[in-house]
């Protein structure tokens, strides 16, 4: 009886063995497959940060005559006073001072992102945001007036630049990996000076887009 129990004994604790080394296999095998995994992110997240920075880097060396950086929004303001006339977006009306800056300013600005669109495997989204300046009508202030008419106008006059720009040979839209959006923030935006003046300016954001 005792023999006959030692015969059953050892088969069991065989199989016993077997299956918990093929447990400890599979666990091995996925514990290393997911470290790779994470490696290989890790990899990746920090080349993505290297690039980030050097992106940065390669901004913080726009003319500082036309462009200024919003450290809080990590927007860059265009430094130059728009003087449209009221409830108007068209920019023939602008002085020709103002405008040669504004060409002077794309000129800048599409040379640095001609530059950055070399690297293949990156995209950019460049952002032209337009705002409008809040007025008092009557004593009350526009904004609460009809607080709509300020994000068109702000769309229309940064879609105005958009085209201006355009019109002088700096057509962000042929850059192949620059996509570019136009948008406005009315009397609202995150960018807006506490000088109500000063919000008559356009802020640029240049964001990246990796490829994966």
């Amino acid at each position: 009886m005792e023999n006959s129990n030692r015969s059953h004994f050892w088969p069991s604790y065989v199989d016993l063995m077997t299956s918990l080394f093929v447990i400890m296999l599979v666990l091995f095998v996925l514990s290393y497959l997911n470290f790779n995994r994470i490696e290989t992110e890790l990899r990746a997240n920090a080349e993505q940060m290297a690039r980030i920075r050097q992106i940065d880097s390669a901004l913080k060396k726009l003319d500082r005559r036309y462009f200024r950086l919003d450290p809080v929004n990590n927007r860059y303001q265009l430094m130059i006073d728009v003087n449209f006339a009221p409830n108007s977006a068209d920019i023939a009306t602008l002085r020709p001072d103002q405008l040669r800056q504004l060409r002077e300013a794309g000129q800048a600005l599409f040379g640095k992102m001609r530059q950055l669109a070399k690297d293949p495997n990156i995209n950019y989204i460049l952002v032209v945001e337009g705002h409008a300046e809040i007025v008092l009508w009557h004593g009350i202030p526009n904004s609460k007036l009809d607080p709509n008419r300020g994000y068109q106008l702000s769309y229309s006059r940064a879609l105005a630049l958009k085209n201006f720009w355009q019109q002088n040979g700096y057509g962000f839209n042929g850059l192949h990996n620059c996509e570019i959006l136009i948008v406005g923030s009315g009397y609202f935006g995150k960018s807006r000076d506490k000088v109500e003046h000063n919000n008559r300016r356009f802020t640029i954001q240049i964001a990246p887009k990796f490829k994966i």
